[in-house]
């Protein structure tokens, strides 16, 4: 039975809508739909009859064109599938329809030898593989790349139509470091795919940079009423020719890339380029050079990490270094894992001595991210100038809430839940930055007031106002030696920067003035040396002082203490964080 192009617009749109089930279909909403799609598709204006429509669906279940749709009718009023995975896009080709499609392989196949038609040669194997496993339903033969849970696929077809009848759509999107979705006209030119994702270009307005989107970051699409803006500047065969993937920066050119890749995968480079600008430079005895030229982007690095230890970047000099420093921080990934064996050692040492240095709990990386994160919250603000050799931030979480994110890695939160117990909070959250040659000092003491919210007479608990206007108490002894503190250290620190002293087994209990000055003068201290990322556990009761700095480097310190213990009364902590 032949069936005109109208026809199979209205029987597209008819699936699409039974399809959908999260609305009800009357008959007029189905006549509404099909009206509407040939308007856009075929610019038929007239409309569709209610016999039309009527004829459409009884066709649907009938088996004339293979369909026999399970169209239902509910309440007798909405239509939909019976079967809610029902498409008719899903049922198998018929013996005519696999004739033809063998004709047109046949056809295809006549063409691949010749130079403009080397793009044919994949699709025709695909249509070859395709008609084999229909006829002799047996499994597929070749195996195409494909990712079935890739999200955004769904406005593939709205953005080619856009694109080719020249309309703007109004989009929904939200970028991975977006907190929510914007709305925006987009006026897009071309779709282009890679490495299983797709991606659309265009512009938002003539004043604004060209910008190429996901489409599994495409959160909603329609059609918009604005005039559309044609492209009058970019040339879109060549906007992508110089770079490996998608992201591209329209003001800077191209640059000679040279690598080193080991003799082992010389070979997959070579019979596969990573671009097509490749060329072979050198043949060694342990590998091969070859030179790309193309822009430095996000995807050339991915595809040169992709290889591991086996290439090397020769030049330019920044992408050497940044390589070099990914792969740095990549090994420090697996070097600096808080090992539960030693978390446990570390732990007795901390219950029966006092202290402990815990190592490699923070990567350069982290370090660097929180020094940053430090340094862009404190450097326009008034009330974080220095004014002593000793720059301090109390209620450091509350001060620069976005810290807490890079503070409590996986090797913290660790360290704490294992370490500890599971419902240990924080109540205390300061940062230290002894500067070189600092005259800064710290006597020998023990760390036994705690700050609270306000003043109140509680039994067992002393208070006063200290000299940093804080609330503090005295509290008794059971409080402290529940608490554990531990000083994330962000430089190499030793004697000579002012490394904590301490005094071991003197955690016990609160000492009198004379006591520290007794065991000060009798005993031996202890220095605790720590390297950038690690910290120093420490009980809070554990006599330590600090001396002057001597050399030029920094004592960058972040203190933080952690009770499980809730105050007693109407006291509260100045600080809590739960983990």
């Amino acid at each position: 039975m032949p069936v005109n192009r109208n026809a199979l617009v209205r029987y597209r749109t008819l699936d699409n809508c039974l399809r959908n089930r999260y609305r009800k279909w009357t008959l007029e909403d189905l006549i509404d739909a099909c009206s509407d799609a040939l308007y856009e598709y075929e610019g038929i204006d007239k409309g569709v009859s209610r016999r039309t429509v009527q004829m459409d669906l009884q066709l649907m279940r009938s088996d004339k064109l293979g369909y026999n749709a399970p169209i239902v009718v509910i309440d007798k009023k909405y239509y939909s599938y019976e079967d809610p995975d029902y498409s008719i896009t899903n049922i198998p080709l018929t013996e005519q329809d696999l004739g033809k499609l063998t004709e047109v392989a046949g056809i295809l196949r006549q063409f691949k030898g010749f130079t403009h038609f080397h793009e044919l040669n994949g699709m025709v194997q695909r249509l070859e593989d395709r008609i084999h496993t229909a006829k002799t339903k047996q499994l597929s033969v070749i195996d195409l790349e494909k990712n079935d849970h890739l999200k955004g696929l769904e406005h593939l077809d709205a953005l080619y139509q856009a694109i080719i009848r020249r309309r703007p759509v109004l989009m929904s999107y939200q970028s991975f470091k977006a907190r929510e979705a914007q709305d925006f006209v987009f006026h897009p030119y071309l779709l282009k795919e890679y490495r299983n994702r797709w991606f659309v270009l265009g512009i938002k307005k003539r004043s604004l940079p060209v910008l190429v989107l996901a489409l599994d970051r495409v959160m909603n699409l329609e059609e918009s009423h604005e005039p559309f803006l044609e492209n009058e500047t970019l040339n879109l065969g060549d906007y992508f020719k110089h770079v490996i993937g998608v992201s591209v920066n329209p003001h800077e050119g191209p640059e000679e890339v040279e690598l080193y890749i080991n003799r082992e995968n010389a070979p997959y480079v070579l019979t596969k380029p990573m671009h097509h600008s490749q060329q072979l430079v050198e043949r060694t005895s342990s590998g091969i050079i070859i030179r790309l030229h193309v822009q430095l982007n996000f995807e050339l690095e991915r595809e040169i990490l992709g290889f591991g230890d086996c290439i090397k970047v020769l030049k330019p000099h920044r992408l050497k270094r940044r390589i070099h420093e990914k792969m740095c921080h990549a090994a420090e990934q697996y070097e600096k894992e808080l090992n539960l064996t030693e978390l446990s050692h570390s732990i007795t040492k901390v219950q029966r001595r006092g202290y402990a240095v815990l190592e490699n709990i923070y990567t350069s990386k982290e370090v660097g991210k929180i020094l940053s994160t430090i340094s862009r919250a404190t450097e326009n603000e008034e009330r974080f100038r220095r004014t002593d050799d000793l720059f301090a931030i109390r209620g450091l979480l509350k001060e620069i809430p976005n810290l807490k994110q890079h503070i409590f890695n996986d090797n913290l939160c660790k360290l704490i839940r294992e370490g500890f117990e599971e419902d240990y909070f924080l109540t205390k959250a300061i940062f230290f930055d002894k500067p070189p040659k600092s005259n800064w000092y710290v006597t020998w003491h023990q760390d036994v007031p705690i700050n609270v919210v306000e003043k109140k007479e509680v039994d067992g608990f002393s208070g006063w106002t200290n000299k940093a206007g804080l609330v503090s108490v005295r509290p008794p002894v059971e409080y402290l030696q529940s608490a554990f503190t531990v000083r994330i250290h962000l430089d190499d620190t030793d004697e000579q920067n002012g490394a904590l002293k301490v005094m071991p087994r003197t955690h016990f209990n609160i000492l009198s003035d004379a006591e520290i000055a007794e065991i000060r003068d009798s005993a031996e201290s202890k220095c605790c040396k720590v390297q950038k990322g690690g910290v120093h556990l420490m009980k809070p009761l554990t006599m330590h002082a600090s001396s002057k700095t001597e050399n030029n480097k920094h004592r960058r310190v972040i203190h933080l203490e952690f009770n499980n213990k809730e105050l007693p009364g109407e006291l509260e902590w100045l600080e809590r964080e739960n983990i």
